[in-house]
């Protein structure tokens, strides 16, 4: 791996305007392992004027829909080609571990395929207005979409809606993450193999203060999407706002698995695995809340205790399931949670605490009983590797703790009962239910928030909507004799 990399802008590798670079660490040892150039509000001008550039040349727009899409699909089997370099790349700047880096891979060039093969497929429709009239819609890209990436999954959200954007003919501006830039630099790489025009694909690693405000609040920008938290979505709202702009929010969550009765609780317990401990619980959609029927919830309790006893936790290199944190601040923000759920009340059956004597920012994989909907740790984003199982005694009782939160984002059911199941799904506050499998669907299947979670849809065809507005053409056809 390279120790020096730069932004990509115009289809050139540059430094930043200011000649500065940021430190890029391995959360796993906290030891400096890169450098990249540091972008400035000068430096969002440039990447924006050759996204204008490219847009303004319609070199996307009027390209046939399909050899479009058979570059952005190319960017994906490219993605494929170099899967083991991505997935190094991931562990290292990520923190997350090789398994769970190739995931992020192979869903990124996914995205790749689902998005190129839909190209054309975007399609206006004809209005009929009756005789002497003829009028149809046109599905028009924004122009440039400016995208500021969370990070932690610089890849894949890049994949997710940059994908969406470019096979509807956008041009992208990318602010990457400070904390784990490399893997959206390295894809600059890949646009360029497949030849996609200069100003297509611009990518800027810079804080969040003045690169990623410069990029919101730019007035030459068409769009901004946006993952993270609320606090940062309402201010790139704001900004959008000044500018009259559109944004897609996916902003926070605090998803609440609901275990019934008569859920396979073997079932239950490899959900909770993966819902709370993947990626070290650093996930939007994390199942950070478990809803538990009061009949089994000891048993409950007591399968979670031992599933989380036998998880190693280490460094992504040596594929230990439950991974560093991206950083120190992340760290004693996920810690201070915690102590926060004790001095409220709750009991911590397990963890509780970071990982002491190590040089990375590893926090305990933690437990909570006894947790009532009123706590901090049951209301607020924690982002880490903390549960809280919440004990209940009915399916109303259920319903209240899960939408009892500003968060709308994801929810699960753990039934038999189909037809309990989808009861309790239309009554869910939430843009995603699981049923018996947490994190189901995929690439096909919309994903968005209610409430403080966002609003816009990312993933499946519903997401191509976000990039493209509808042109009206009405025409009054000249009197002809026939």
């Amino acid at each position: 791996m390279k120790s020096n990399w730069r932004n990509y802008v115009g289809g050139r590798w540059v430094d930043g305007a200011g000649g500065e670079v940021i430190a890029v660490e391995n959360p796993a040892t906290g030891e400096k392992i890169a450098e990249i150039a540091r972008a400035m509000p000068e430096d969002v001008d440039r990447a924006v004027a050759a996204a204008r550039a490219c847009v303004r040349s319609r070199v996307l727009e009027d390209m046939r829909p399909g050899d479009r899409g058979r570059m952005v699909m190319e960017v994906g089997r490219k993605l494929l080609e170099r899967a083991d370099e991505f997935s190094e790349l991931l562990c290292l700047d990520s923190g997350k571990n090789i398994s769970q880096g190739r995931i992020e891979l192979e869903g990124s060039a996914r995205y790749f395929e689902y998005y190129g093969g839909a190209a054309d497929k975007i399609e206006g429709r004809y209005i009929p207005l009756g005789g002497g009239y003829a009028d149809y819609t046109v599905p028009v890209p924004y122009g440039i979409s400016a995208q500021i990436i969370p990070w932690n999954y610089p890849l894949e959200m890049i994949a997710r809606s940059g994908a969406a954007a470019l096979a509807a003919g956008n041009a992208l501006v990318i602010k990457s993450p400070e904390l784990d830039p490399l893997a959206p630099a390295l894809l600059a790489e890949v646009f360029e193999e497949v030849g996609f025009p200069d100003g297509a694909y611009n990518v800027l690693c810079g804080y969040g203060h003045d690169a990623g405000a410069a990029l919101a609040a730019h007035p030459d920008v068409d769009q901004v999407v946006f993952t993270g938290s609320v606090p940062t979505g309402q201010s790139i709202m704001k900004s959008a706002a000044d500018n009259c702009v559109p944004t897609v929010m996916e902003l926070g969550g605090k998803s609440a698995g609901i275990v019934l009765a008569d859920a396979d609780l073997d079932l239950v317990t490899e959900n909770t695995k993966w819902g709370i401990y993947f990626n070290a619980g650093q996930v939007c959609s994390a199942m950070s809340r478990l809803i538990v029927h009061e009949d089994v919830h000891d048993d409950v309790v007591d399968r979670i205790a031992a599933m989380t006893d036998a998880q190693t936790v280490g460094p992504g290199i040596e594929d230990h399931f439950i991974t560093p944190l991206i950083s120190g601040k992340q760290l004693d923000r996920v810690e201070n949670y915690a102590m926060i759920g004790a001095q409220e009340g709750a009991s911590a059956v397990r963890g509780g605490r970071r990982v002491a004597d190590t040089p990375g920012h590893f926090m305990q994989p933690t437990v909570f009983t006894g947790v009532t909907p009123d706590m901090t740790i049951n209301q607020e984003e924690i982002f880490g590797p903390v549960l809280s199982i919440i004990k209940v005694k009915d399916d109303r009782e259920a319903l209240e703790v899960a939408n009892g939160t500003d968060y709308g984002l994801a929810s699960g059911i753990f039934t038999n009962d189909l037809d309990r199941a989808v009861m309790l799904a239309d009554r869910l506050d939430a843009g995603q239910v699981y049923v018996n499998e947490w994190y189901a669907g995929g690439v096909e299947t919309p994903f968005g928030g209610f409430k403080k979670s966002g609003f816009g849809r990312e993933k499946g065809f519903e997401a191509i909507l976000n990039y493209v507005q509808s042109k009206n053409v009405a025409i009054r056809k000249p009197n002809a004799a026939i």
